[in-house]
């Protein structure tokens, strides 16, 4: 699999936050953003998610079983600021709707709601309301939602705000299982999030960039 980012700008108001970004990611790797508030990291993340139409470029999803018209937001989970749950439906039935209303990519296996649970170490009160959680809990539960239904592309924002170091490790695992089992990720992050070995595009903003791989 082959996710391709060509020439990709994005305009905020009448400026250019940044242009001409190419990047190209294969099964097991990982991306991390850097770069000051501001730089037009989480623009780039919405881009590539395909919530914010780009000013120029595409982004591309390629691979075995993948038609060529598949849009790549159709083979991502996007983690943003925000936790995509509604507060008075409770765990359970939250990600019931992201299991069913997600789906699996191109056949892939996900895993069972219990089963995300027991990985974000909050097994036992799915039956609890979202908005009764703690911000630690709710984030947790959050994250399990990339487990629910199988993407293999994970955009990631900031997704360990609001996290104790010890819900922090739980997650950096959560990626490096995700990436053995040949996923790709794309992060904004100040944490390590187990990511040693990514990729790294430094961004500037207003249309500077300076690449280190």
């Amino acid at each position: 699999m082959l996710l391709t980012a060509e020439n990709l700008s994005a305009r905020r108001g009448e400026d250019l936050i940044f242009m001409n970004i190419s990047f190209k990611l294969t099964n097991g790797e990982a991306l991390v953003l850097t770069g000051p508030n501001g730089s037009g990291k989480s623009t780039l993340l919405r881009v590539v998610a395909g919530l914010l139409r780009p000013e120029t470029g595409a982004v591309k999803i390629a691979g075995k079983g993948i038609a060529d018209d598949i849009p790549a937001c159709e083979a991502a989970h996007y983690l943003g600021h925000k936790n995509a749950m509604k507060q008075e439906l409770t765990v359970l039935e939250n990600l019931q709707f992201w299991k069913s209303f997600l789906g699996n990519f191109n056949q892939g296996e996900a895993f069972g709601i219990d089963e995300a649970a027991d990985m974000v170490g909050l097994s036992g009160i799915t039956h609890l309301p979202f908005g009764y959680l703690s911000a630690g809990q709710q984030r947790r539960f959050a994250m399990a939602k990339l487990l629910v239904a199988w993407r293999p592309v994970w955009i990631l924002d900031e997704p360990t705000a609001a996290l104790d170091s010890h819900a922090d490790a739980i997650f950096a695992g959560l990626i490096t299982a995700h990436l053995e089992r040949g996923g790709i990720v794309l992060a904004a992050t100040h944490q390590p999030l187990g990511l040693h070995d990514a990729h790294q595009l430094q961004m500037s903003g207003f249309a500077g960039v300076e690449e280190a791989w």
